[in-house]
């Protein structure tokens, strides 16, 4: 498929005009995209004309441009949700950019880098906290959570009745232990979840989580740091007698990059989803 024209199919089936994001794109050097220098999401790098296969991950991180470059294939599209590679030991922004070496290879062996953040996080068929609550059995009933220009928290109806019942499914629904903070009751006030997936540690959310009487919040980064943000997050989450399931950035996130392999599949195009290793540094 031609690779301009699968571009644009993305960014208007995912209304990437009404969203902003930010990201630094100097680390990219001469080989990010002048869209991406303008709209920081879309094409990261524009490497093939034309597409043949494409590979999901939710970082692009080494181990899974690697695992492309063995595959030892051409005209490669990696869709990533972030352009960067989560790490939650940097200060400040806890992201960094792959390898440097990386990027003259997939320009050599026609690896393109395409990344939908903010788009792929407002609810919708294949975002990433619908796609997850989908995992869970969480049946969707409401958008909350405004995140740049779209809504990416999902409150939703469990018949499960405890906190302890929904930490044991997200568990096994992620594939690793999760971070359970038992700020309130362990009963599901009126069976409701709310829940952000990636990084959901913020109190604004959880302010709202609390105006609906909600008591269960699911998310993928709670970590207790010294970071003011995330003291205020469980500061508030305590106060309000929230209780609070950990389970990943890219654990709970990778549900919508496995998703889209659907998406891509609808034009013709082989997709196989990536996996990684999660951080459980992010549990806390």
């Amino acid at each position: 498929m031609n690779a301009q024209e699968l571009y644009k199919k993305m960014d208007v089936d995912f209304e990437t005009d009404r969203f902003t994001d930010e990201w630094p794109a100097d680390g990219f050097g001469d080989y990010v995209s002048e869209n991406f220098r303008k709209r920081m999401m879309g094409v990261v790098l524009d490497n093939a004309a034309e597409i043949e296969r494409i590979y999901t991950a939710v970082f692009p991180t080494d181990e899974i441009i690697e695992k492309i470059l063995q595959a030892n294939e051409t005209n490669v599209l990696l869709f990533t949700h972030h352009p960067q590679v989560w790490d939650l030991r940097l200060a400040g922004f806890p992201f960094k950019n792959f390898s440097s070496d990386k990027l003259e290879k997939m320009k050599a062996r026609k690896i393109s880098l395409y990344a939908l953040h903010v788009p792929l996080d407002n609810n919708g068929e294949y975002s990433t906290s619908v796609s997850f609550a989908r995992a869970l059995g969480i049946q969707k009933e409401k958008d909350f959570a405004p995140y740049g220009g779209g809504m990416a928290g999902v409150i939703g109806q469990t018949e499960l009745e405890t906190v302890s019942e929904l930490a044991e499914r997200t568990s096994a629904a992620v594939g690793h232990g999760v971070k359970v903070f038992n700020y309130g009751s362990d009963n599901i006030n009126n069976q409701e979840v709310a829940m952000v997936a990636g990084g959901g540690n913020d109190r604004e959310i959880l302010a709202e989580v609390a105006q609906k009487g909600i008591n269960a919040y699911v998310t993928g980064v709670a970590a207790v740091t010294s970071y003011p943000p995330s003291i205020e997050f469980h500061k508030f989450a305590k106060a309000n007698k929230i209780n609070v399931i950990s389970a990943t950035h890219y654990s709970t996130e990778k549900f919508a990059c496995m998703a889209m392999c659907r998406y891509f599949e609808k034009s013709g195009l082989p997709c196989e989803f990536l996996a990684d290793e999660p951080d459980m540094l992010n549990l806390g």
